[in-house]
């Protein structure tokens, strides 16, 4: 489905931008020949490398070829927003058209526009995250841990574009906020062990009081989740998967639960299983859930759960396309605050971003510092 969607924008770009183009036959043709390789970019990396989620190539050319897709996905949605003005153009001058001269020179700007953005959003794409500072209050929160602070890392999907030095980055700037407690999200990686082995050791070097939780998100299970398991454990995480972690503070426990992503039953693998996960946690426990997609919250909600953090849907990447694209796809959670119920919901938008769609415009990465109070503080 995914290659299909890209084929149909594909032939809309030809048609609504390619054509029209007062160039030579063969001028047009050699550009819809681009872009159609653009557009199959992640369907030749299936055939090269086996996987369209990690190309072993060059960081030089993942950024290229990332940054050409881009610019192909800008180009749709540019020429879809000159067609409606198109439209309504048409509409309010009562039927007469706007003169071809306009429309070329509306088409060479969508096409420098296109250009532009990407360019300025592959870069944003590459920094490291800042710090996004969130505080809520959890109705169930315990005086002794008002207060306490958790930060939370998702998507960092290191790989090519996301190496070793940037992951060693996001681990200085985390350590640097002495964090109570870290949680990852899911989709720590993009590749496979031995691709990624060298890429990952900075995790090792996260600290908290209390020490790093993480769950696995779907490109975990893309890439053998059970061994990526060992390695995070062996880097000093604790995996929960469908199960939970008592946290004592002075005596008193906040309840941490990470639930396994649905990925993983198309891998032969549990789903995702609330009930089994909160056996034995006290109805008004404080307790926070970890799940890698903003899903299932009403369910979440009406169990007892104070907090859900997720992740998965990097914030939209792209002003607008939250609201438009990513939102629906997500039960209506693209980015930020959430209340449901009693529940607080916070969907970061990601410290890092899938190495094959990689932009940022208007929609920044973060690593989110959560600060916990109680009501009765």
């Amino acid at each position: 489905m995914f290659h299909f969607v890209l084929f149909v924008l594909y032939l809309y770009v030809v048609c609504r931008f390619v054509f029209p183009l007062p160039w030579c036959t063969r001028c047009r043709v050699l550009l819809a020949a681009v872009l159609l390789l653009t557009s199959k970019y992640h369907l030749i990396q299936q055939w090269v490398f086996g996987t369209m989620f990690s190309p072993e190539m060059p960081r030089a050319l993942v950024v290229l070829f990332g940054g050409l897709f881009c610019v192909f996905v800008l180009l749709f949605s540019l020429t879809a927003i000159f067609d409606v003005l198109l439209g309504v153009a048409w509409l309010v001058r009562r039927g007469r058209a706007v003169d071809e001269p306009f429309r070329t020179r509306a088409r060479y700007t969508v096409g420098i526009a296109a250009i532009v953005l990407s360019v300025i959003g592959v870069h944003q794409a590459m920094q490291v995250s800042d710090v996004r500072r969130v505080e809520l209050t959890l109705h169930d929160l315990p005086p002794t841990l008002d207060g306490f602070r958790l930060v939370q890392l998702t998507d960092l999907h290191i790989s090519r574009l996301l190496n070793g030095p940037w992951a060693r980055q996001v681990v200085e700037r985390t350590n640097a906020l002495n964090p109570d407690l870290i949680v990852v999200t899911g989709d720590l990686i993009d590749g496979t062990i031995s691709a990624r082995r060298d890429d990952v050791k900075p995790l090792g070097d996260l600290r908290a009081k209390h020490g790093i939780v993480t769950i696995l998100g779907n490109h975990e299970y893309y890439f053998n989740a059970d061994q990526w398991t060992d390695v995070f454990e062996q880097l000093g995480m604790r995996v929960l998967v469908n199960e939970h972690l008592r946290i004592s503070v002075d005596g008193v426990g906040l309840v941490v639960v990470g639930l396994a992503d649905q990925a993983a039953l198309e891998h032969g693998q549990p789903g995702p299983d609330a009930a089994h996960a909160l056996q034995d946690v006290p109805h008004e426990a404080a307790t926070v859930l970890l799940t890698h997609r903003p899903v299932d919250i009403a369910m979440h909600a009406q169990s007892g759960i104070d907090l859900q953090l997720a992740g998965h849907t990097h914030g939209g990447m792209i002003r607008g396309f939250d609201a438009l694209v990513v939102a629906p796809l997500n039960d209506g959670f693209a980015s930020g605050y959430y209340s449901v119920g009693d529940m607080h919901l916070y969907v970061s938008n990601g410290t890092g971003l899938w190495n094959g769609f990689p932009i940022r415009l208007g929609v920044p990465a973060e690593i989110s510092e959560i600060t916990l109070r109680s009501p009765d503080r």
